[in-house]
């Protein structure tokens, strides 16, 4: 097998899985979460970069010839670094993608004020890659970012439909729209956030657009693939999936199940000494 890897530090990374598998149903995967090690949000750069290769590595060995970063913390803090300074030494043949950049390409299609909101953990925010990024494609738009820190607790928690959700995404929503209260696009800036979408939109302006990165990516990958023949030949096709946790198989399948909508199983895998 030389499955497309997929890695997020838990488990947000599931719903961009969910729609590359409807994109790509003849397609072989690998999803690996890094669940001994999660959040990845609060880490340091150099931390998350050092976790983010070793996953790489490991999505390697198994036969990856192309992994998706799917998580935004990975993707602002170590997808730059892999792609410039590991990849060439490891192997130059393969490729690492990651979330943020298919996110930004299409804002111009949706923004008419040319005001966006992000929303994401405090080290996608902090890294500022969405509004460098941005900036670069499209000087004219104007970003707001709002750190929320409680959002991905509440998810893994099975708690996104409860009052402390309800409590937490209107109290950041609120202070976000205080910053812009022209904003007409928000990017859910972590993939976690879909199975939230029904209490965000909620609190949204009902004018507001909301960007999920499932659909996007796996939009980017096909058209990524179109333009690369040679890596969409190395990518096998047998319409499995794998999946792979650094954590307990047994609580990463109950929790990966509520994400997929299907029963997992998951196989333990350590990725570091």
């Amino acid at each position: 097998m030389r499955p497309i890897g997929v890695f997020d530090s838990g488990y947000g990374g599931l719903t961009v899985l969910s729609d590359l598998l409807k994109k790509f149903p003849d397609n072989d995967f690998i999803y690996l979460g890094d669940n001994a090690r999660t959040p990845y949000g609060n880490r340091s750069f150099e931390v998350v970069y050092n976790y983010t290769l070793e996953a790489v590595k490991a999505l390697f060995n198994m036969g990856s010839p192309l992994v998706i970063l799917a998580c935004n913390t990975a993707s602002a803090k170590a997808l730059r670094t892999i792609q410039q300074n590991n990849l060439p030494l490891i192997d130059p043949e393969r490729r690492v993608l990651g979330v943020i950049r298919p996110s930004v390409e299409i804002l111009g299609e949706y923004t008419k004020t040319r005001v966006v909101g992000i929303v994401g953990t405090v080290g996608t925010v902090a890294s500022e890659s969405y509004p460098l990024e941005i900036e670069k494609l499209f000087p004219d738009i104007r970003t707001v970012q709002e750190a929320c820190s409680m959002w991905v607790p509440l998810v893994e928690n099975n708690e996104y439909f409860s009052e402390g959700s309800h409590y937490f995404v209107k109290k950041n929503i609120e202070h976000l729209f205080t910053k812009a209260p022209d904003i007409d696009t928000l990017i859910l800036g972590c993939t976690h956030y879909p199975l939230l979408l029904p209490i965000i939109k909620k609190y949204l302006p009902s004018h507001v657009q909301t960007l999920e990165q499932g659909p996007i990516v796996a939009e980017s990958l096909a058209d990524y693939l179109k333009r690369h023949p040679e890596m969409n030949k190395k990518c096998s096709r047998n319409g499995i999936c794998h999946f792979y946790t650094t954590e307990n198989p047994q609580k990463f399948n109950q929790t990966a199940s509520l994400f997929l909508n299907s029963e997992v199983e998951a196989r333990q895998l350590r990725v570091y000494d």
